[in-house]
């Protein structure tokens, strides 16, 4: 077993859920991946970092990830790498700096967003505009899981590389 169908198999076990679930992008989907369980398990998640490390593109200047779940994933790799995190929010706050990009400046910057799952590329699309807006190189983005529905394309479409860890297809023939 190679060692990314290995991982396909631990982030399977620990986070796929079946059931009925909403997913952001409005959808209705019979399977779950959390991520909040598998980036709660240290051993996992430094795994996960592992690989994803291997993923940054050369010239990747800030790791932005984004809220909720790419948070804790740039946090790390900022640690393992030694790049600068940013932390983007879903909105930016009401209070304080205002900001929608916390941790530092973003302008004129090549940044690599971070997440954690991409389904329709929603969360991706939305940062990578408000990121621009601010001046930021944004083309790249690591993330954990591509569920390969369609995110890839509409990310594409924008200009962006999808550049995942794991995808629905590995996570599939993981299945015991």
């Amino acid at each position: 077993m190679s060692d990314n169908a290995a991982l396909a198999a631990r982030v399977r076990a620990a986070s796929h859920l079946t059931g009925t679930f909403l997913l952001r992008s409005g959808r209705t989907s019979t399977e779950y991946f959390d991520k909040y369980l598998f980036e709660a398990d240290p051993e996992l998640l430094a795994a996960i970092v592992d690989g994803l490390t291997g993923l940054i593109p050369p010239g990747t200047e800030v790791l932005a990830g984004l809220e909720l779940g790419g948070v804790p994933l740039a946090t790390l790799l900022s640690q393992r790498t030694g790049l600068p995190a940013r932390f983007v929010r879903k909105k930016a706050k009401e209070y304080g700096t205002r900001r929608i990009a916390e941790g530092g400046e973003v302008s004129g910057r090549r940044v690599v967003l971070v997440e954690d799952v991409v389904t329709s590329g929603g969360a991706v699309l939305d940062a990578t505009k408000v990121l621009r807006d601010d001046g930021a190189i944004v083309e790249d983005v690591l993330c954990v899981i591509d569920r390969g529905e369609g995110g890839r394309e509409r990310l594409a479409e924008l200009g962006l590389t999808l550049r995942p860890l794991l995808t629905r297809a590995e996570l599939d023939a993981a299945a015991p």
